[in-house]
């Protein structure tokens, strides 16, 4: 397990996280991309903790999601079911057991001070947190992929879905974009990876 940790994770994480895995009898499982989430946490049939996180996520990104799957264990344990799932309880969850990680042997300094702050309110994604995770994509592999907030206005672009939008204004943090096909108005965060195409 230490062996298969240390390909994804930062090597100063690897024996803690393996600790919380025994710890609290986690099952987890490396799994292939899944556009809409990081990772998943489930109380299998046979009582089983199961989490799974995607393979594609770069060593910090995958230690963030697995310790905030974590947490979902952690709290319900703790808290019992009925809590709600990214509330007080998990929230409390997710910085008890973060806190230990958020060094300098760990992550890169210039993601520390940006992961404290994201720590003081932890958010249901940290995607939601557009300077954290624009940072932390800095060091992803290199793909063909554009930002939305680096796109001029005007521009056409694909999501991961297929589906094709023209970026037309900015609203507050986020940009309004129109639907080609449908004419449909949707936001978007700055930090929203699309594909842009030739107009």
């Amino acid at each position: 397990m230490n062996e298969t940790l240390s390909k994804y994770i930062p090597e100063q994480a690897v024996k803690p996280v393996f600790e919380l895995i025994v710890a609290n009898q986690v099952h987890l499982k490396i799994v292939n991309e899944r556009v809409t989430r990081h990772g998943d946490y489930r109380r299998g049939t046979s009582g089983k903790h199961e989490i799974t996180v995607n393979a594609n996520l770069n060593k910090y990104k995958f230690l963030i999601t697995l310790i905030h799957e974590i947490s979902h264990l952690v709290a319900f344990e703790k808290f019992g079911r009925n809590i709600k799932p990214h509330g007080d309880e998990w929230k409390y969850s997710f910085q008890l057991l973060m806190v230990p990680f958020i060094r300098p042997e760990i992550f890169p300094p210039n993601i520390l001070p940006l992961l404290a702050r994201h720590f003081k309110n932890p958010k249901a994604s940290s995607d939601t947190d557009a300077t954290l995770s624009l940072a932390l994509k800095q060091y992803d592999a290199e793909n063909d992929k554009n930002y939305i907030f680096e796109l001029p206005y005007g521009s056409v672009f694909r999501i991961s879905n297929g589906k094709v939008f023209k970026k037309i204004a900015q609203r507050v943090k986020r940009y309004e974009c129109v639907e080609i096909s449908s004419g449909r108005i949707y936001l978007f965060n700055p930090n929203a990876e699309v594909e842009l195409l030739k107009n």
